[in-house]
C-alpha cells in the first residue's frame, strides 16, 4: 500500500501544523491514485486557510477533528487506477490537498478534463472539482506546469476580477486601487487592466516600501503609494477598490479618504490576513467579498459553459510570460520545509519575486 504524507493546520490556529503520514487505501471502483509531485505556495493558499469555514475550503479534502487540510494547485500524475478511462501515467493539473497523494473519483469524464465527484465535493463550486487532463492540451501548456502550479490559479482570479469591473462599468470608477499589488493576483489585475487599450481608469497599486521597487519593475501601475500614505491618492475621483491583503486598517482609511467617491469595494485575499477584522460602517460601497466561482458561473450562462475558464487560462498565460522573468522559483523539498515556509508565508517574509513550488 502507498504511504501519503500531509500537512496538516489548525484550523483554530492555521499558525499550527502537524505532519501526518497515513496508507492510502484499497481503490472502490472507479477511482484512482494520483502522486503529487510538485505545487505552487503562494498567499492564495493563505486566503484558503483564513475563509477555510466561511467559504468552505476545508471540505474538499477532509481531514479530522479541529484540523484542516489546506488546498493547492499543482501536477500529479496517477499511479494506480480502478477506472477504466484514466489510465496510468495520465498527467493531471488541478486541485489538490497539501500532500504527496490523493484519491479522486472521475466522472464526467472527457478528452481535455475530468469532474471529481466524490460525494462530499458534490456542492462545492465545479471550478475546483475540475482536474486537466494535461496530455491531451496544448504543447506550449504541457511546457508550462510550474506557471500552470504557482501563477495560472492566481492570474485566473486576477482575469474574473477585471472581467467583473468591465461587467459592470468599473461602477462609474475612474481608478482602481489594488491593496497589495505586490501579490500575485494583485499584479496580475494591473497588468490585466494596464495591458487593455480601452481601459481608461487609473491603475493605483498600494504596497510597502520594501516591495516598491519590485513593482516599480513590473511597468503596471500609474502611482505606486505606500502603506499609511493613502491620502496621496486623488479623493475626487470615483474609485473601485479591490482589496488583496484582508487588511481592516486599510480598507478603513480607504474609505474614511475617498468618502462617498468609494464606489465599489471588493476583498480579494488575505495577506495580511493578521490586520483582517471588522470595519463596521464605513463611507462609501459596502465592502463585500469576491467570490471568483459567481462570476465564472454569471459568464457560464452569458457565454456559454467553458468560455470564460479559457478566456482565463489564455490571459493567465500571456501575464505569466511576461512577468515569469522576474519570478525567482524556489523548490521546497519535504514536508518539514514545506511547514517552515508555510510559517514564512503567514508571516509575509515571502518576497513577491519568490515562487515557491513544493515537492513532497
Amino acid at each position: 500500500m502507498t504511504d501519503c504524507i500531509a500537512l496538516w493546520v489548525d484550523r483554530a490556529d492555521i499558525t499550527k501544523t502537524k505532519q501526518v503520514v497515513s496508507q492510502i487505501p484499497e481503490l472502490a471502483d472507479g477511482q484512482i491514485v494520483v502522486a503529487i509531485d510538485r505545487f505552487g505556495l503562494t498567499a492564495n493558499n493563505v486566503s484558503y486557510a483564513v475563509t477555510g469555514d466561511s467559504i468552505g475550503y476545508w471540505q474538499f479534502y477532509p481531514a479530522e477533528g479541529g484540523w484542516g487540510i489546506v488546498p493547492v494547485w499543482g501536477c500529479a500524475t496517477v499511479t494506480e487506477s480502478n477506472c477504466g478511462d484514466i489510465p496510468l501515467g495520465e498527467r493531471l493539473w488541478g486541485y489538490f490537498p497539501m500532500a504527496s497523494h490523493a484519491v479522486l473519483t472521475p466522472g464526467h469524464i472527457h478528452e481535455d478534463y475530468f469532474i471529481d465527484v466524490v460525494e462530499h465535493r458534490r456542492e462545492l463550486p465545479l471550478i475546483y472539482n475540475q482536474f486537466r487532463r494535461t496530455q491531451a492540451e496544448p504543447e506550449f501548456l504541457q511546457k508550462m506546469e510550474n506557471e500552470r502550479c504557482l501563477l495560472f490559479p492566481l492570474f485566473m482570479t486576477s482575469y474574473l476580477i477585471y472581467d467583473y469591473l468591465i461587467d459592470n462599468q468599473f461602477f462609474g470608477a475612474q481608478q482602481v486601487v489594488i491593496g497589495s499589488v505586490s501579490s500575485k493576483t494583485g499584479f496580475g489585475l494591473a497588468q490585466m487592466l494596464h495591458n487593455d487599450p480601452q481601459v481608461t481608469q487609473a491603475v493605483i497599486g498600494v504596497t510597502s516600501a520594501g516591495n516598491r521597487e519590485f513593482v516599480k519593475g513590473l511597468g503596471c501601475c500609474d502611482q505606486i503609494v505606500l502603506y499609511n500614505n493613502e491620502a496621496e491618492i486623488d479623493a475626487g475621483l470615483p474609485t473601485a477598490y479591490v482589496d488583496m491583503s484582508g487588511d481592516a486598517r486599510l480598507t478603513i482609511s480607504l474609505h474614511s479618504h475617498l468618502g462617498e467617491n468609494m464606489v465599489e469595494s471588493c476583498m480579494v485575499g488575505g495577506s495580511h490576513w493578521q490586520e483582517g477584522g471588522k470595519v463596521g460602517e464605513l463611507p462609501g460601497a459596502r465592502p463585500r467579498f469576491f467570490f471568483a466561482p459567481g462570476q465564472i458561473e454569471k459568464r457560464n450562462k452569458e457565454w456559454g459553459p467553458g468560455v470564460a475558464m479559457v478566456k482565463a487560462m489564455t490571459a493567465s498565460a500571456d501575464v505569466a510570460e511576461r512577468v515569469v522573468a522576474d519570478i525567482n522559483i524556489e523548490w521546497v523539498n519535504g514536508v518539514e520545509s514545506l511547514a517552515e515556509h508555510w510559517a514564512q508565508l503567514l508571516d509575509n517574509q515571502i518576497a513577491p519575486s519568490r515562487g515557491l513550488m513544493v515537492a513532497l
